[in-house]
């Protein structure tokens, strides 16, 4: 039995007092066994959330996790179209997200009838979508991919078939450029990784010119040009981690750093600067969870991601296609 709380939708989360004096890491370890639930948490979630989950990743590495869970509860701390994505593998679970207001920008920016209206302009185009859409859009979609596998499987669709990518623009350029096969991409961004700035990496590189750039394939070709790895977040923490080098300048949300800090503590990780005058570039639709909220959302198991079915069945048709073209990938 959960307690009573109501859910205000305009809030987004549970609101109510919590005692100053409770140990939220205990009970979010107690109610997590009590209620057989398992935590998820993307790379971009504050430190102290990511050191509490059962599981940390990138989109690949989430989904695959959504998907051979034996819980009973997914909390996912992430944003809203991963909590959907693993309520589309798990029909039958119970799937909650601490704040239903962490959205995602790249996946406001493709709409479903949107979408369809593109395609329709573009006869005989499959759809290969980044996994950053929402469940309708997912639906309008033939394939799901992620930055970690969206090169492998682009590579895997003959070469005669004609391609729309979605919604993310820097991604589909980057894999124009890796593949050498011509995407029609739709205008989409993402708020954070576009928002790095050339110059200001540039004299960052001068400061520290034993430095090596990793960086997401979401950012801007300016910014791309200028790397010497370029990969997923899982990917890029992997080649820190792995590297003989000692000083990194790392342009993704800068949740990521906490992870390769703990891999690699002799090492130095440099946040990439934005154009803004601030040192960091943080998500702000990831980072509206907080340790709070997640504590009351278990508590509670509210706010709830609820589906239709026949849009789950269609959401889940690329999404499996995806997980089957990408099962060699590590």
């Amino acid at each position: 039995m959960t307690d009573v709380a109501v859910l205000d939708p305009v809030v987004g989360y549970i609101d109510e007092p919590i005692d100053p004096s409770l140990d939220l890491f205990d009970a979010i370890e107690q109610l997590k066994r009590e209620k057989n639930a398992v935590l998820l948490a993307h790379y971009y979630q504050e430190p102290d959330i990511q050191d509490i989950a059962d599981y940390i990743g990138d989109s690949l590495g989430l989904s695959r996790k959504a998907a051979e869970t034996d819980a009973d509860i997914i909390v996912f701390a992430g944003v809203h179209f991963m909590a959907e994505t693993a309520k589309i593998l798990n029909p039958t679970k119970k799937v909650l997200l601490p704040d239903l207001n962490a959205g995602c920008s790249l996946a406001d920016s493709c709409p479903a009838d949107a979408l369809r209206a593109f395609k329709a302009r573009h006869p005989g185009h499959i759809v290969v979508s980044y996994i950053n859409c929402t469940a309708a859009t997912k639906a309008e979609s033939d394939i799901i991919c992620t930055s970690s596998n969206a090169e492998h499987i682009i590579r895997q669709i003959p070469e005669d078939q004609p391609i729309i990518f979605a919604p993310d623009r820097n991604l589909g350029r980057w894999l124009m450029r890796q593949t050498g096969r011509d995407l029609v991409l739709w205008e989409g961004v993402c708020i954070v990784h576009e928002t790095f700035s050339e110059q200001k990496l540039l004299r960052l590189k001068v400061r520290h010119p034993e430095a090596l750039v990793l960086a997401h394939p979401e950012c801007e070709e300016v910014v791309l040009r200028h790397a010497d790895f370029i990969g997923s977040t899982s990917q890029i923490r992997r080649f820190a981690r792995e590297s003989a080098h000692q000083t990194f300048i790392v342009a993704t949300e800068e949740g990521i750093l906490h992870q390769m800090r703990k891999d690699s503590p002799e090492k130095t990780f440099i946040p990439a600067p934005p154009e803004s005058g601030c040192n960091c570039s943080q998500c702000p639709h990831m980072r509206l969870n907080t340790l709070e909220k997640l504590y009351l959302c278990l508590k509670h198991e509210q706010p709830e991601i609820t589906m239709d079915e026949d849009l789950r069945r269609r959401a889940l048709r690329p999404i499996e296609r995806m997980l089957e073209m990408s099962a060699a990938i590590k």
